[in-house]
């Protein structure tokens, strides 16, 4: 793999995992449209590494509290606020570990890589995501999150298995429904997408042991390197932005790119 393709690889997933476009939809399109060879699974945990990395240092301080939280829940006690943030991460986070293990044993998972259903999810998401965000008020504020709100956010980010959806896009969308301020939203996505990269890395990573060699290991370092730098600038960028620019932006994106990768997959 050339240095130039493992740089735009980690690029487009270090700028694209928390932006609400489907990071996984442009990894699985990258080599098609470049005429190469799809990347691998141990350079996609790279990258996921990258972009984990970046999330947890943009926001180290509600990490902070949500793993002593998790020391505590081992220690049953469930009274503080920390304990708390541990047990509505880990709640939200099962429904997904669970779909998304069902569909990797049932080989669904791959049946869904195709162009076409990435074109139809950027679209029709992306429909859900204005939709929500233009009727949904504005609030509730990330502090006030709820083991309710946990199970419901858990549920639609389970939709995000389906390529094109994007995973922190859908909890977005949800978390607007139901009344959470814009930049709140997305608070809540990132701080779901942590333990959701994790065991998505670990399953992923169960598929690359025994086989990587010092190249593979070289450029896994690189890609891992430019996506933690890529995802922690995109970050920061929309986190500022969503203070007083809404996610429309988002939305006519993934609206050009749906109607071109539809152009192409039934053209």
């Amino acid at each position: 793999m050339t240095l130039l393709y493992l740089a735009i690889l980690a690029l487009v997933q270090g700028v694209t995992e928390f932006l609400p476009v489907s990071s996984s939809g442009h990894l699985i399109l990258l080599p098609k449209l470049m005429g190469a060879q799809d990347q691998g699974l141990a350079l996609d945990v790279a990258v996921h590494v990258g972009t984990l990395v970046a999330v947890c240092l943009y926001f180290r301080t509600d990490v902070a509290r949500a793993v002593r939280g998790a020391g505590q829940l081992a220690r049953g006690q469930l009274a503080s606020p920390e304990s708390f943030l541990a047990l509505c991460l880990i709640v939200a986070t099962i429904p997904v570990m669970a779909a998304g293990l069902v569909l990797k044993l049932t080989g669904w998972i791959d049946l869904m890589r195709s162009i076409a259903v990435i074109g139809w999810a950027m679209i029709i998401f992306g429909i859900v995501l204005y939709v929500t965000d233009k009727r949904g008020a504005q609030t509730r504020a990330a502090p006030g999150w709820t083991l309710r709100h946990a199970v419901i956010l858990g549920l639609w980010q389970v939709v995000a298995l389906i390529p094109g959806t994007s995973r922190s896009g859908i909890v977005i969308s949800g978390a607007r429904a139901l009344g959470y301020a814009r930049h709140d939203a997305a608070k809540l996505s990132m701080l779901m997408s942590i333990p959701t990269i994790l065991a998505s890395g670990a399953l992923l990573s169960l598929d690359v042991i025994g086989q990587a060699d010092w190249a593979l290991a070289r450029d896994a370092a690189i890609a891992a390197a430019i996506a933690f730098v890529a995802a922690l600038a995109a970050l920061a960028l929309m986190m500022r932005l969503l203070r007083s620019v809404s996610f429309t932006p988002y939305v006519i994106y993934r609206m050009v790119l749906g109607v071109v990768l539809l152009g192409i997959a039934y053209g």
